[in-house]
């Protein structure tokens, strides 16, 4: 499972940060950042429930 973002409908309002912190993180000027690759397996569940949470639908699984 790989991650995406519509670059242009993301607010960077960081509900996905509280749902995978430990793949999701907002750099210094507010925009999104998604570690690169696969998600980990034991980060799958809770990024899939980033993704159903993004309050802008911006997030989307790409493998």
């Amino acid at each position: 499972m790989e991650i995406g973002v519509d670059r242009l409908a993301c607010e960077a309002n960081a509900v996905c940060v509280g749902f995978a912190p430990d793949v999701f993180d907002l750099d210094d000027d507010e925009n999104l950042v998604i570690q690169p690759g696969p998600v980990p397996a034991d980060q799958v569940e809770r990024v899939s429930d980033a993704v159903k949470g993004c309050p802008k639908n911006a997030l989307f699984i790409t493998g």
